[in-house]
This record gives C-alpha cells, sequence and structure tokens, in this order.
C-alpha cells in the first residue's frame, strides 16, 4: 500500500497554455501520454458510500487496476492509500489490497461491478527539484464522460515523490505568484459520480471532524480546520458565480465563523502568531459575506411579512426595490473577493501552516477539550444569569458567546456523553436561532435606516421595532431551559 501525496489545483485552457513556460520547468523534459480510465462500482454506489475509489487504467499498452481511498481535501491537498497493480481489462483482482476492511467491500461487491463513468485526458509531467523534495508536476487536460455527458478536466495535481510535504506548498506558492491557479476539493472520480447520479451543484453544509480521545489537540485542530476549509471551497461554485441561492453565502460564512472560532478554542495550544496571523486573515472575507448574508436574510425573511402588512405603503415598495438591489451587490462584491488570486494563495498558505503545526506540549484531548467547554459555558452562563438587565450591546455579547459554545460542542461531540449530549446541543440551538432572530431584527432596523435614508420614521420602522420587542420577551424560557441542563462533559 502507498500513500499518495498531492496538491490538486484548478487553472483556466488560457493557464494552461502558459504553464510549459514557467521558469521553474526550464530545462525539464516532459513527458506526455494519455490516459484512458473506467471506474467500476455496483449499481447502488456501494463502494462510494464506503470511500472508495475504483477504476482500470489504459496507460499505453499496460493496464492497471487501482484501488484508491476517498481522501480528506482541503486546500486541494489530498492525502490517501493507494493500491495498484498490472491487471487484464475486466478482470478484477483484489488480492493486492492489504487493508481487510477495504478487500472485503471489493470481495463482496465483485459479483456485481459495472462501468459507471469514463475519463480520458492527456498528461503531461515533469519531475521537479525543490528544496529537499523531488515532486512530479502534472497537466492533465480531457474530460469526464458519463452515458452521453462530459464535464471538462483542466487541473494540475503536484505529488510528492520525495521528501518533505511543505515542499509541495512551497511549490505552489511560487507557480501561483505568476498564474492563476485555483485549490480544488473535486476528484476526477467525485466528479464523474456526480455526472452518473445527475446531482446537480448545491450548497455543502459542515461535516463533523473525524476525532478520536487519543488525538492531541493539535492534531483535533487540524482536523477541524481542514473540515471547516473544505466546507468553504466545496461553496466556492456558488460564491464565484453569484449564485442567487442564498445558502451559498450562508454555508459560506458558516464555514468561516467555525474556522475562526476553531483558531480561539484552540488558541492554548497553537502558536499566538498562526492564531493572530490567520484570524486576521479570514476576517475581511467573513465580514463581507456577513454583509451580504444580512441582507439576504432581510430580503428572504423579514421583508415578506413587511410587504404583507403594508403592501400598498410607499415606504415598503421603495424598501423591496433597494433591498433587493443591494443583497445582489453584495453577493457581487463576495463573489469579486473569492475571484481575486489573494485567496487561493490563501488557502494554500493556511493549509500548508496547518500541516505544519507542532504539538508544543503533552496534553490529552478529553482534558483540553473538557476545559475549553467549561470556559466558553461559563461565559454564557454569566451572561445568561444576567438577561433581563443586559443592554443591547452585551445581548449581542451573548449570543456570540452562545455561538462559540456550540461550535465548541459539536467540533468535541465524538468526545462527549451522547445521553446528555441531544438535549444539550438541542437546547443551545433554541438559543442561538432566537438570539439569532432578535439580532436579525436589529440588523433589520440598520438595513431599514441605510435603504429609507432622509425618509421620517413610519410603520415600517414600528414593524421592525416592535417585532423586536416581541422577540426579547420570548428569550427568557429558552436561557432557563439551558440553564437546568447538565453538561455533557
Amino acid at each position: 500500500m502507498a500513500t499518495e501525496i498531492e496538491l490538486k489545483l484548478q487553472l483556466t485552457a488560457q493557464t494552461a497554455r502558459r504553464l510549459p513556460a514557467h521558469p521553474l520547468l526550464t530545462g525539464i523534459k516532459p513527458q506526455t501520454q494519455r490516459l484512458l480510465n473506467t471506474y467500476y462500482d455496483t449499481p447502488a454506489l456501494e463502494l462510494s458510500a464506503c470511500r472508495i475509489a475504483l477504476r482500470f487504467r489504459k496507460m499505453g499498452k499496460q493496464w492497471l487496476l487501482t484501488v484508491k481511498s476517498a481522501a480528506t481535501v482541503s486546500g486541494g491537498l489530498a492525502l490517501r492509500h493507494e493500491w495498484e497493480t498490472p491487471a487484464k481489462p475486466g478482470q478484477f483482482d483484489f488480492s493486492h489490497v492489504d487493508e481487510p476492511e477495504f478487500k472485503a467491500v471489493l470481495d463482496k461487491a465483485l459479483p456485481r461491478l459495472q462501468a459507471i463513468f469514463t475519463t480520458d485526458f492527456r498528461r503531461t509531467t515533469w519531475h521537479v527539484p525543490v528544496g529537499e523534495s523531488l515532486i512530479e508536476l502534472v497537466l492533465d487536460r480531457g474530460k469526464v464522460e458519463c452515458n452521453g455527458r462530459s464535464t471538462p478536466i483542466c487541473e494540475v495535481e503536484l505529488e510528492l515523490i520525495s521528501g518533505v510535504m511543505g515542499d509541495i506548498f512551497a511549490l505552489s506558492h511560487v507557480l501561483q505568484e505568476t498564474l492563476d491557479l485555483r485549490p480544488a476539493v473535486m476528484s476526477k472520480a467525485e466528479r464523474g459520480y456526480a455526472l452518473f447520479s445527475e446531482i446537480p451543484q448545491k450548497p455543502f453544509r459542515a461535516k463533523a471532524a473525524t476525532l478520536s480521545a487519543e488525538m492531541s489537540p493539535v492534531n483535533a485542530f487540524r482536523a477541524i480546520a481542514l473540515s471547516c476549509l473544505e466546507q468553504f471551497q466545496r461553496n466556492e461554485y456558488g460564491l464565484l458565480t453569484a449564485n442567487k441561492d442564498p445558502e451559498y453565502v450562508h454555508q459560506g460564512r458558516v464555514a468561516l465563523r467555525r474556522l475562526r472560532s476553531a483558531l480561539k478554542l484552540f488558541g492554548p495550544v497553537l502558536p499566538a502568531d498562526f492564531v493572530a496571523a490567520y484570524s486576521q486573515a479570514w476576517r475581511g472575507l467573513a465580514g463581507d459575506l456577513g454583509d451580504t448574508r444580512n441582507w439576504d436574510v432581510f430580503v428572504s425573511e423579514t421583508l415578506p411579512p413587511i410587504l404583507t402588512a403594508f403592501p400598498d405603503h410607499r415606504d415598503a415598495r421603495r424598501l423591496q426595490a433597494e433591498a433587493v438591489r443591494r443583497a445582489q451587490q453584495a453577493r457581487t462584491a463576495a463573489a469579486h473577493l473569492v475571484a481575486l488570486p489573494d485567496y487561493p494563495r490563501l488557502v494554500v498558505d493556511f493549509t500548508a501552516a496547518v500541516y505544519g503545526l507542532q504539538d508544543q506540549q503533552p496534553l490529552k484531548l478529553k482534558s483540553f477539550a473538557r476545559k475549553r467547554l467549561c470556559s466558553r459555558a461559563r461565559q454564557a452562563r454569566l451572561l445568561a444569569e444576567r438577561a433581563a438587565e443586559l443592554t443591547p450591546e452585551e445581548r449581542h455579547e451573548m449570543r456570540i458567546c452562545f455561538k462559540k459554545l456550540r461550535y465548541a460542542v459539536e467540533f468535541f461531540t465524538p468526545l462527549l456523553a451522547p445521553n446528555r449530549l441531544r438535549r444539550y446541543l438541542a437546547s443551545l440551538t433554541q438559543i442561538q436561532d432566537e438570539l439569532g432572530l432578535i439580532n436579525d431584527q436589529v440588523t433589520a432596523g440598520i438595513l431599514v435606516e441605510q435603504a429609507l435614508a432622509n425618509r421620517p420614521p413610519g410603520p415600517v420602522h414600528g414593524w421592525v421595532a416592535g417585532r423586536h420587542e416581541l422577540l426579547t420577551h420570548e428569550l427568557p424560557e429558552a436561557l432557563d431551559t439551558w440553564l437546568a441542563q447538565k453538561a455533557p462533559w
């Protein structure tokens, strides 16, 4: 079994034509070959469900049978196990797979295997010495095909042949200085399965990171941070296209909030300069997505009941037109930020920095988690017990505290007592939802002032203020429910 470490980067056809002339490749003779691949699975896609990719590859006159474990990909970097052996097309022999669980799945699926999709591309390969390492740089151009449908392939892969992982990022950084290369999270196999299933692109929600009690806190942070980054990257499509579905913006914003929350949560075991640098680096994009999300929520949730209450009022009609215009303007601005070259460089640099983190002190994850959760819960409790006397600013602070606590509980879920966890998370979610609605009305008041500038207060202003007051009176019950809960740690 080999462990494959590669960084995948997307590029346009124009950039692909410029790549061979890059100074780093001067004097390195490339090799070019056509690769034809057929991927197999059962009709129910059982291998895909087990995160296994199975293919036959024709490379010149040779045929290879390859089994890969699906990789966790963030920042374009994939780490996966791979088993490859010469074979005859259509004849499956998994004796070279030395992972018993994988082999058992493959043997069970064998009678029902069928061709699912193909990839056909031309690969140009350079072996590039960088630092202590030798890195294989490949340019793939072609297509994925399935049932008469196809999608293009135009990507660069940097695979570590020998040396250290950091040199992959160093090579990527140099290439990105002059070429528009964007980290990619979808493998060719994943794109083929999407074609086969005819699944349209849709917003990507957070997935729980895989944690275990044996992990160090730094390794746990790495898993959580890369999971957050993957969530953001998988929502890039909707952000870059200024897609009208507001859920892309929402999920992108959630990803960055979770990431920035994780940086603070694990701050005691992370280098201070790392936390400071990347908290700041992600802040600007998070802020722009926040503005976009505020207008989206206003248009889709706050505005409709206002229009229902005042269908013929001039301020309501003016507010609708201005809100829709500003929501689209904010979405376009967010798309512009993600399209700038600084963004893909930040993704690669952050991924490199996360993989480069070292354990500073020997700590057990469970004790670290308990300490951090107690700290988060204590901050929230102090404010919850004073809820009736809080100022609007303090109520906003309480909302942030509960959001941080919920993210922390979700991050550490695999380590917590399941019998208490569900009720505890449900009460946290209820509080966060109610505080979020209150905050939406505060934000709505600000947005109404912006959209109806120089207009005297009218029924629209009064509706927003009244809704805010009503929601505020409903909050204490949710807080009391949470205060009565026993913590699951």
